[in-house]
């Protein structure tokens, strides 16, 4: 049987694999815009608009779309089209209420690897680096720099956590973070808390370096209900 979008024997259909790097693209460009606020929250998104804005065709921004609405960045209009999804109070739960018990074994993994020497040192340079990065850019007040630095230090414990279905479940949620984290400021003692947080990974104690990510996760959660409602 003939897959549909494929050519003889299941080999891609010509034009398939260059469409799909489009659509990636699109993706990319789409996301980009609405987690640095160029789209705003409720903005409603029109295809043959952006397409113009990308120089792009409508059908990879198309695709593009429809994989933001998977991701939870976009939602469907009743009747036609889409918007930029508006995060309420029940979302920002929701979603914290996922990323807690994740976080925590993402920095309880880390520790554990390098404490039996599973983790190259490389792992952990990369994950001083973006602390680096975000202390930096909080100096400098580049917000979306320093944001772009925290959500990646986060993305660094789960690589260094070693487990590939945690990374995966971990990928879904990471845009959605990213927009959170840019929807607020963050305080001084969350970015001390990310340095505690990289002092027990690097020790390899992973119930320290759990404890210690549970405390930055709730503090966030309290920050970003109260930042963003009061």
């Amino acid at each position: 049987m003939q897959v549909a979008g494929s050519g003889p024997e299941g080999t891609p259909a010509p034009g398939a694999g260059g469409r799909t790097s489009l659509s990636a693209r699109a993706r990319e460009a789409v996301r980009q815009r609405i987690v640095d606020r160029r789209y705003p929250m409720g903005s409603r998104l029109v295809e043959r608009e952006i397409a113009e804005e990308l120089s792009m065709s409508r059908v990879p921004v198309r695709e593009a779309l429809r994989a933001l609405v998977a991701e939870g960045l976009l939602e469907l209009l009743p009747h036609s089209g889409v918007r930029v999804r508006r995060l309420e109070r029940e979302d920002v739960r929701h979603l914290y209420e996922v990323w807690e018990p994740l976080a925590v074994q993402a920095s309880r993994l880390a520790a554990r690897r390098v404490a039996r020497a599973e983790e190259e040192p490389d792992g952990l340079a990369a994950l001083a680096a973006l602390l680096e990065r975000a202390e930096q850019a909080a100096a400098a007040d580049e917000d979306e720099r320093e944001v772009a630095a925290h959500t990646a230090f986060h993305e660094q414990i789960v690589s260094l956590g070693g487990n590939p279905l945690l990374a995966r479940t971990m990928e879904q949620l990471s845009w959605q973070l990213q927009l959170l984290f840019g929807l607020h400021e963050e305080p001084d003692h969350m970015r001390s808390q990310h340095a505690e947080m990289f002092r027990h990974i690097a020790a390899g104690d992973e119930e320290a370096a759990a404890a210690s990510t549970l405390l930055h996760v709730r503090d966030s959660r309290t920050v970003a209900l109260r930042s963003l409602f009061g």
